[in-house]
């Protein structure tokens, strides 16, 4: 999902120029977006999000130059979400961050034109109609990816061992074991949610994704937020520069409708 090396977030190679190497950038349900939530709309047929996180395997934390990412085994659907406005149950692959300098950014999505400093994605595939990742990546039905916003708050913790461990993957191209973790500890306690039809927000940016973006944000600590900052896009061996403001603004919605679980 982040193997090609033609783009970043600076003023060269930044989300602005993407289009130039990924022409489906400027395509017709692109991600992230502003959710505006008076418009969105309530959908009494959306079912309740189901998680199911207790069997999940944790295998590494990785820096891939662009975010820090936490990988899973994902060989059954010991770990996945269903329910919502999924048809099929989606296998976890993975969960990263995007996040901004300063605690007036960082986000991706935006709700009602409000940045939050952090979001985390939780990635899943459609196992069960694909049979594998990459082949998922490419179907409009094969991605579900759940949103949820941080917030500056009282520290969180079932963050501070994954804070904890990100001075081990300071670099580019740095990866650490890491065992035993289950995302759970992640999600707010309720799990009320916009839906809309997207992409992937980082190249190759594929329209396969089915957002769920969760209305109640978690809170982290300005010291845990801090960790985050100290990471570089950069290899040991390269002039370094600080990973921060690794996130794509909002995108036009271009006639696509925010499905409401919830009622305003």
């Amino acid at each position: 999902m982040t193997g090609h090396k033609c783009w970043g977030y600076g003023q060269k190679d930044g989300p602005s120029e993407w289009h130039t190497s990924f022409p489906i950038a400027q395509g017709n349900r692109q991600s992230p977006i502003d959710i505006d939530s008076k418009q969105a709309v309530f959908d009494p047929c959306l079912k309740p999000l189901r998680v199911s996180y207790e069997l999940c395997t944790s295998l590494s934390l990785s820096n891939n130059g662009h975010s820090v990412t936490v990988d899973f085994k994902d060989i059954d659907d010991k770990a996945v979400i269903s329910g919502g406005p999924l048809e099929d149950p989606y296998r976890l692959k993975q969960f990263h961050f995007h996040w901004g300098k300063s605690r007036g950014c960082g986000s991706e999505h935006t709700v009602d034109g409000r940045s939050f400093p952090c979001e985390l994605h939780l990635v899943h595939w459609n196992a069960g109609k694909y049979r594998t990742f990459g082949e998922a990546v490419e179907a409009p039905d094969g991605l579900a990816v759940v949103g949820v916003f941080l917030e500056i708050g009282k520290e969180h913790t079932g963050l501070s061992r994954l804070t904890d461990a990100l001075y081990m993957v300071k670099y580019k191209g740095t990866k650490t074991q890491f065992k035993c973790f289950s995302p759970r500890s992640l999600l707010p306690s309720c799990l009320d949610y916009w839906t809309y039809p997207g992409s992937l927000t980082t190249p190759p940016l594929s329209e396969s994704v089915t957002w769920i973006v969760l209305k109640d944000a978690i809170r982290i600590s300005e010291k845990q937020m801090g960790k985050f900052r100290t990471l570089l896009f950069t290899a040991e061996e390269d002039e370094k520069i600080h990973m921060v403001n690794n996130f794509r603004p909002p995108q036009p919605l271009k006639g696509r409708v925010v499905r409401a679980s919830f009622k305003v």
